[in-house]
C-alpha cells in the first residue's frame, strides 16, 4: 500500500473517529442536561431521576416521571441544594454514614429479607445501595439540621397542649377507648414533642423562602415537559 494512500486512509479513520467522539458528546449531554440552576450549582436530568427511583424504592412505589412528578422532586432536591449550602457555610457537624445502618437494616428485614432478593429489587429498580444509604443519611442530615438549627428556643405552653388534647387528643382517645378515662398527664409529653415538630417544620418552612429570595433558582422548563 503506498504512502499516499495510508494518509487518506488515517485521514477517513481520523474523520470517523471525530464524529463518533462528537455523537457520543452530544448524545451523553442530551442525557445528562441540567434541569434546574441553583446559584452557582445545578441539579442534572439523572440526579433528578435516580432521586425520583430512591424515593419510589423506599416507598414501595413505581417511579413516577411524569412532568408534575419531576418538578415535585426538583422542587425538594432545590430545599436540599439550599439546606446543604447552610450546612457548608455554618459547619454544621454531620452524622457519620454508619448511623444510617439501623434504618437501612429495618427497610430491608421489612421488605427484602433475603440478601439475593434484595439484590435482584436494587437490580429492577436501576439503584445501588449505596444510593440507599445516601438518600438515608441525607434523612437524617435534614433531622439533625431542623433539631440544631430550629428547635431551640422553641415552646409550647400548657394552654396550647391543652386545646390539642382537648380538640383533637381526648376525641380520638374516648372513641378509641368508649367508657375510660382520659387524662391530659397520659398525652401531655407527646403533644409537646408532636406541637414543637410542627412548629419546628413552620420556621423550616419560612426559612426555606427566605433562602429562595437570595438565591437564583432556573427551571429549565424543557425538562418537564
Amino acid at each position: 500500500m503506498s504512502s499516499q494512500m495510508s494518509e487518506v486512509l488515517w485521514g477517513r479513520l481520523l474523520t470517523h473517529l471525530c464524529v463518533l467522539l462528537l455523537a457520543v458528546s452530544l448524545h451523553a449531554e442530551i442525557i445528562d442536561r441540567i434541569a434546574v440552576s441553583v446559584g452557582n450549582r445545578v441539579i442534572t436530568t439523572s440526579e433528578l431521576n435516580l432521586q425520583i427511583r430512591v424515593a419510589a424504592f423506599l416507598n414501595g412505589a413505581k417511579p413516577d416521571f411524569t412532568p408534575a412528578a419531576r418538578r415535585a422532586m426538583a422542587q425538594r432536591m432545590v430545599e436540599q441544594t439550599l439546606i446543604r449550602q447552610a450546612l457548608e457555610s455554618n459547619s454544621y457537624p454531620l452524622p457519620a454514614s454508619s448511623e444510617v445502618d439501623p434504618a437501612l437494616q429495618a427497610f430491608r428485614g421489612r421488605f427484602h429479607p433475603d440478601p439475593a432478593e434484595f439484590a435482584r429489587a436494587l437490580a429492577g429498580a436501576g439503584i445501588t445501595e449505596q444510593d440507599l444509604r445516601s438518600e438515608l443519611l441525607w434523612q437524617r442530615t435534614l433531622t439533625q439540621f431542623v433539631d440544631m438549627r430550629f428547635r431551640p428556643g422553641l415552646q409550647v405552653t400548657d394552654a396550647e397542649i391543652q386545646q390539642y388534647f382537648d380538640q383533637v387528643v381526648a376525641p380520638l382517645a374516648k372513641a378509641a377507648h368508649p367508657g375510660q378515662p382520659v387524662n391530659l398527664d397520659d398525652y401531655r409529653s407527646d403533644i409537646e414533642t408532636k406541637l414543637t415538630g410542627d412548629r419546628a417544620d413552620q420556621e423550616m418552612d419560612k426559612w426555606l423562602q427566605e433562602a429562595r429570595t437570595r438565591t437564583e433558582v432556573v427551571f429549565h422548563e424543557e425538562v418537564f415537559q
